[in-house]
């Protein structure tokens, strides 16, 4: 007698649908937080000429990093900006930003909470090992389910995406300050905030920019994907040569968007650089 089937998938159908009809005020909540977020980033990355904003932030990436990081920024923007995906580029940063800002900001307090608390360590690891593990796709239905189509679902799918490494280095940042120098400060009267804050969280600097940066990373591959749902952005070029068979033109996409992550490495790496480290 063949065993019966787990109705696993009417379960998350039935899932699906009371957080629909129960939850659409949250759902509308965050949409109208997430579609103003992205129009901000947009604006400032537009309210200039293109080359004014490639200057400022190849300015930027002489400020943070070197004059070789700086000087590929200023080529590479050009170069997207002569490709005539300037438009297209932007719309892809705002997303990615968007997703990213979202991403530290949860990240960064669940992950000093699981360093804080082993109970929530054990709890929040099996979560982010799911929320790694998981094919990048398959967040793309149900945020397409609560958000329909365009910028909010491709936000909320990149940050479930992204957001895992922001945690756990937090965490392991956190974890693995001396412990001689906590000593140190209870010696001193400190209270549990000022461990945080003034010793810690800046000792422990590296590791979380280390994650930040992957965050941004995944949330760019991510927003790329989510070209699919409506995105936007140069994934959009992607998907249509891919559809089209336009070579050349899903070539040129390609290329703004590896220009965009190396930028946007080299300028995270940089920031999160111990500078007694730095000669």
């Amino acid at each position: 007698m063949p065993i019966p089937k787990v109705p696993l998938d009417q379960w998350v159908d039935s899932l699906v649908n009371w957080l629909t009809e129960n939850l659409s005020g949250l759902f509308s909540f965050i949409t109208h937080i997430i579609e103003p977020t992205v129009g901000f980033f947009q604006m400032i990355l537009t309210v200039a000429p293109p080359l004014v904003t490639i200057i400022l932030i190849s300015a930027l990436a002489l400020w943070t990093s070197r004059w070789s990081v700086a000087l590929f920024t200023l080529v590479g923007l050009f170069l997207v900006a002569n490709l005539g995906l300037w438009e297209k580029s932007t719309e892809t940063l705002s997303l990615v930003l968007t997703a990213s800002l979202i991403s530290v900001i949860l990240g960064i307090p669940l992950g000093i909470w699981a360093a804080r608390s082993q109970v929530v360590r054990r709890i929040i690891t099996p979560v982010l090992d799911f929320m790694q593990t998981m094919p990048a796709f398959v967040y793309l239905i149900p945020a397409v389910f609560f958000f329909a189509l365009g910028a909010v679902p491709g936000v909320i799918a990149s940050v479930i995406f992204a957001m895992p490494p922001t945690i756990r280095l937090t965490n392991l940042g956190i974890r693995q300050v001396p412990g001689d120098l906590i000593e140190a400060a209870d010696a001193f009267g400190s209270t549990s905030w000022q461990k945080l804050f003034k010793v810690q969280l800046p000792l422990a600097r590296s590791t979380i920019m280390a994650g930040v940066n992957q965050t941004i990373m995944l949330s760019l591959s991510m927003v790329v994907i989510s070209s699919m749902i409506g995105a936007g952005g140069l994934g959009a070029i992607v998907l249509q040569s891919i559809s089209r068979l336009e070579v050349g033109t899903g070539f040129e996409g390609g290329l703004a968007i590896v220009i965009i992550a190396i930028i946007l490495d080299r300028i995270t790496q940089s920031l999160g650089k111990d500078p007694r480290k730095v000669a």
